[in-house]
């Protein structure tokens, strides 16, 4: 329906413009005009439904291209000491970073919440104490090591440190994948 507005726009109203613009460069000294050809009017209509088709797809081109980048994605985010669960606890959960901290004996992980199979959010399930995907039913343990279903590798893990307050900060521009989880991709908290 748009599609076929911005046509009628382009077939009717611009051409008019065209015109009226045409019809003012045209007026003479004695305030006569010249002549108006039906060649002419063709080709100022045509010409000015390619100039508005053009504006159109330079517009939609600047639209598509332009970056949107709006959250704290791809930034280091700092987590407070006090958010960081304990030891064998529900994990913290960052929105604008899009990533989990879960806490295990080895130490913390930054889990990516994104799925390596498909890339759907993969929500952490309470009572089994595990992540499940909700798309094609991958299953995660609490290191992010798959357990079960199509998905190619564990979660990936985003780096991090520990500055002298305790506040945990996670790089998530720096995301890496893994074939398999081992103590020392755990950051052992103070």
């Amino acid at each position: 329906m748009v599609a076929l507005l911005r046509t009628l726009f382009g077939l009717v109203l611009a051409p008019l413009l065209v015109r009226f613009v045409v019809l003012l460069g045209r007026l003479q000294g004695h305030g006569a005009m010249r002549r108006y050809t039906r060649r002419t009017f063709l080709r100022n209509t045509v010409l000015g439904s390619v100039i508005v088709v053009l504006a159109q797809i330079a517009g939609g081109f600047v639209y598509f291209f332009w970056p949107n980048k709006t959250s704290a994605f791809g930034t280091e985010i700092t987590v407070p000491a006090s958010a960081i669960p304990a030891v064998g606890a529900a994990p913290y959960v960052n929105q604008a970073g899009k990533f989990y901290i879960i806490n295990n004996e080895d130490g913390a992980l930054a889990l990516y919440w994104k799925c390596p199979h498909l890339g759907c959010t993969v929500p952490w399930n309470e009572t089994e104490g595990d992540f499940h995907c909700p798309c094609h039913g991958s299953i995660y343990d609490r290191h992010g090591v798959r357990i079960a279903g199509p998905a190619p590798r564990p979660m990936d893990l985003m780096s991090m440190t520990q500055d002298a307050s305790g506040n945990v900060i996670v790089n998530t521009g720096n995301i890496s994948e893994r074939s398999g989880y081992s103590p020392d991709q755990a950051l052992k908290l103070r």
